[in-house]
């Protein structure tokens, strides 16, 4: 059987810089807190608690002083730097750069146009996308879809942004409705700012979907970007299937296949998806 792992899954850039800066601070020694996971995977998680890493939460952070606290890719809100400084907590920033642009344009934005709409096309709740409306001082308005629009006055000026990691088509959808629906006085302005790492993965994983007969996806369960994927996956193949480790693979999958693909979201480190392949290996050792 012939079993391929997708060479352009797994980390996108920024979550690699994250990990590497806290094996880094980790091998030199002392005390290392993470402002939440520092990505969507948790036996990546467990790796790096193994070797020292402490998560807390927000409440916890807030609680800390005189201490290293490492930011991950996603992003923070100005109020957690706030806290940083009040406490002496020495701050390891490693804030995805795609993402500490978007930060900035939006805080720009709310200073030269204070009575406009800021909204942002993304997932409420999301780490990155709390970290984009603390720039405005929780004044944006955070929508996922065309459904959502009634929150937004078409009869003032709106500026829309995106969540870095959502697809591109949605985005495009929402630029369409609200130019077709906004009031001939108030002005609309949209700045494309999805990551295009992550954005091509989308058309790239339809294509390796379709090359196999099964596909095993591998992917945390608290990952967005990895739910996006696997459904375009699953569309495509049906016979797709949503894994978070070796252990949630089965015999029975594969009775039929002559090609195994496996591939994962930009949360999913190299060395799970490989866990993963050397399990498909031992099922069909047979075969």
């Amino acid at each position: 059987m012939q079993i391929e792992i997708d060479e352009r899954s797994g980390f996108c850039h920024g979550v690699t810089t994250a990990i590497n800066k806290a094996e880094a601070e980790l091998q030199a020694g002392g005390e290392l807190f993470c402002l939440g996971d520092i990505v969507h995977n948790g036996r990546e998680v467990e790796r790096l608690q193994q070797m020292g890493l402490k998560t807390v939460d927000h409440t916890d952070f807030a609680l800390l002083s005189g201490v290293r606290v490492l930011l991950r890719a996603h992003g923070e809100p100005p109020e957690t730097y706030l806290t940083a400084e009040r406490n002496g907590i020495t701050l390891v920033d490693a804030t995805c750069p795609v993402v500490l642009q978007l930060q900035r344009r939006i805080k720009n934005i709310c200073i030269e146009a204070p009575d406009a709409q800021v909204v942002i096309y993304g997932k409420q709740g999301h780490a990155e996308v709390v970290g984009l409306v603390g720039q405005t001082q929780g004044k944006a308005i955070v929508i996922q879809s065309v459904d959502e629009t009634d929150k937004l006055d078409f009869n003032r000026d709106i500026y829309l942004f995106s969540q870095t990691t959502m697809p591109l088509d949605g985005f495009h959808s929402l630029i369409n409705h609200i130019n077709n629906n906004i009031s001939p006085t108030a002005q609309f302005r949209f700045f494309d700012t999805i990551c295009r790492q992550v954005a091509n993965r989308l058309p790239h994983i339809r294509d390796f979907a379709a090359r196999h007969d099964i596909v095993i996806f591998v992917s945390g369960r608290k990952s967005s970007n990895g739910r996006m994927l696997f459904e375009a996956c699953k569309r495509q193949n049906p016979q797709s299937h949503m894994v978070d480790s070796p252990d949630d693979i089965y015999a029975e999958w594969f009775a039929n296949a002559k090609t195994v693909g496996i591939c994962g979201a930009t949360s999913t480190p190299k060395w799970l998806m490989e866990d993963c392949r050397l399990r498909v290996a031992e099922l069909t050792k047979e075969r």
